[in-house]
């Protein structure tokens, strides 16, 4: 098997929904993180205008200082829209030429090099893919991603709005870069296999309807393009993704030298006050700011870096 020469990227998502949580340059200083990605830029209160989660100026002051200060340390940024609920800009701009500007300002406003587009509803794909090839032609440098739901451990990524989406991609012309699949909130299909193991069966899985979008392709150039991204600790469906799983998850990650690894989210990297049992029959929402599981400080986001050595 041939070389990938692409370096890896890990880069965890930070939401956006509390500025106490928004400290780029401390977890580079500390932790030695050098991208990130951003959740999410959305329409503002039904607007084709973005904004941080419907309702933070995309340009807010307090953001783009913290952003600045980031990337003059030579940290890069991907923007990711969509995500778990909200109104989706891409449902807010009813045009190629709309949705097009407002991806523009997002990537101006931040500086960023990358476009993630996180799906998980429905959008209007040709509008959609018109825009992103626009960004494109306009900078071939900006990165696209599209981040989409698995299925499960014995199948792959979700069809909607996973492997319908990617193909509408491709026969669109748009450049896709990573496909980051959301390897979370799925149960194993096999008693006694870890959260790690199914998650690298995701991983092959993908690639497998990867090859089949883009059969020109080497199996090298599509793990180049898979991207693997967990729910820390408690998923919602009470699966837990533990220290061991990531460990498991990131030796997959050099074994087959994908291109892109990330989790959900920076802001779960710590302890709760109170950690979750393993489900017992009593459902628990997992925390926006905590794991839920027993854990150090940023103790996964110092196993997903070792993705570098």
């Amino acid at each position: 098997m041939a070389k990938c020469n692409r370096e890896p990227r890990f880069a965890p998502y930070i939401f956006l929904d509390n500025s106490l949580d928004f400290k780029l340059v401390e977890f580079h200083k500390q932790h030695g993180i050098n991208a990130f990605s951003l959740a999410f830029a959305l329409s503002d209160n039904g607007a084709c205008k973005p904004s941080w989660f419907n309702s933070v100026p995309i340009d807010d002051p307090a953001f783009i200082k913290e952003i600045q200060a980031f990337r003059a340390l030579g940290g890069q940024l991907i923007v990711s829209t969509g995500g778990a609920g909200g109104l989706y800009l891409e449902n807010w701009c009813h045009s190629v030429q709309e949705l097009t500007a407002a991806y523009k300002q997002v990537l101006s406003v931040t500086g960023a090099t990358g476009l993630d587009v996180d799906l998980e509803m429905s959008i209007p794909l040709d509008t959609v893919m018109g825009a992103l090839v626009a960004i494109q032609k306009e900078n071939p440098n900006i990165t696209v991603s599209f981040t989409v739901p698995t299925q499960g451990d014995d199948y792959g990524m979700n069809d909607p709005y996973g492997v319908d989406v990617l193909k509408s991609a491709a026969a669109h012309g748009v450049n896709v870069d990573v496909v980051n699949v959301m390897v979370m909130n799925f149960h194993t299909s096999q008693p006694g296999r870890s959260y790690g193991e199914a998650i690298t069966k995701v991983g092959e899985f993908s690639v497998q309807q990867m090859a089949k979008i883009w059969p020109q392709k080497s199996e090298t150039e599509l793990y180049g393009m898979l991207g693997l991204t967990p729910m820390l600790g408690l998923n919602n469906n009470q699966e837990h993704f533990m220290q061991s799983d990531a460990q498991a998850v990131v030796a997959f990650a050099k074994q087959k030298q994908i291109g892109h690894l990330g989790f959900w989210s920076i802001n779960r990297d710590k302890q709760c006050r109170k950690v979750s049992p393993k489900f017992n029959g009593n459902w628990v929402e997992p925390d926006p700011d905590c794991s839920n599981v027993q854990q150090q400080a940023f103790e996964f986001t110092d196993i997903f870096n070792t993705i570098f050595q």
